[in-house]
């Protein structure tokens, strides 16, 4: 056997072993931020006594997170169902609410 294929199956193993690594990270942090809207979620409707329903753009400045995030992450979450906030005058969808469900 030569020094490249051997190298070359080392490096093989590593890259696997990075891959699994990163993919482990990306996981753990999407995990991280569904916990945390929901805590959030549960929170606010604990707290403020209402349906619980808030827009992205509330959650975005008191959470912390983009957009595609949350909706990501309200997505894979069993508790958070999304709503949708018609305009009075014209009746179409206007923003889209996240809520905290049991």
């Amino acid at each position: 056997m030569s020094w490249f294929s051997i190298l070359a199956n080392i490096a093989a193993i590593f890259t696997a072993i990075i891959a699994a690594f990163g993919y482990g990270a990306y996981r753990w942090d999407q995990c991280k931020k569904r916990k945390k809207l929901e805590k959030y979620l549960k929170a606010e409707k604990s707290i403020c006594k209402d349906q619980g329903q808030r827009s992205l753009l509330h959650l975005m400045a008191n959470v912390g997170m983009t957009e595609a995030e949350l909706i990501q992450a309200s997505f894979r979450s069993k508790h958070i169902e999304s709503k949708i906030a018609k305009d009075d005058k014209t009746g179409r969808a206007d923003a889209l609410l996240l809520e905290w469900k049991e």
